[in-house]
């Protein structure tokens, strides 16, 4: 079967990159198909036979966002202890949430905030993926318990809930100016709640 169409004149990840960093700095709400379509240097035919529609790309965008902006989350899981994986998520965090040439704060906490009723799917998705980080979480503690590096009094879901609140407040903060200086001493003084 003959391939219709011209082949793609872009590259998929580059394009993906720079509507991340549209969403990011624009939000879901604040992000129009003019602005992707600009940044990505494509035309909307392109975008659409590429991505999808505004939501698809965005859930396309948060996907890689995680790949490649979070990468760091699975450094964090493979730490030997449970203490360690704290430390080295919220640092990392702390890290990449203030990191020059791009935009301060995280994409998947900015780009729901103002996420309004008629955007109802990209709140739920976003909700999905932080609890997905969550479970993660909960899991690689829930693994320290077994392994009895967490006294079995600790309870893997309220670590979890509290590292990933910390993380969020961290992505909240530098998005309104915090420096990467002030949020390791917050991480320093999260810490010390932290088995």
């Amino acid at each position: 079967m003959a391939v219709r169409g011209r082949p793609r004149s872009f590259d998929l990840d580059d394009a993906l990159d720079r509507a991340v960093e549209v969403f990011w700095r624009q939000g879901y709400n604040g992000t129009s198909l003019d602005d992707l379509t600009s940044a990505m240097g494509i035309n909307r035919p392109s975008l659409y036979a590429a991505f999808g529609n505004k939501e698809s790309t965005f859930r396309k965008a948060v996907a890689r966002y995680a790949e490649v902006d979070m990468a760091y989350v699975e450094d964090a899981l493979a730490c030997s202890t449970a203490r360690a994986v704290a430390e080295t998520y919220l640092t990392s965090n702390a890290i990449a949430v203030t990191t020059p040439g791009k935009p301060a704060g995280c994409l998947s906490i900015q780009g729901g905030l103002v996420a309004g009723e008629s955007d109802q799917g990209v709140v739920d998705f976003l909700a999905e993926s932080r609890m997905s980080g969550e479970q993660r979480l909960i899991d690689r503690f829930k693994r320290a318990v077994e392994e009895g590096d967490l006294d079995d009094t600790e309870v893997p879901e309220e670590l979890a809930k509290y590292v990933s609140t910390v993380s969020a407040g961290l992505a909240v903060q530098a998005a309104g100016g915090a420096s990467r200086a002030e949020l390791m001493l917050v991480v320093r003084r999260a810490l010390r709640a932290f088995p």
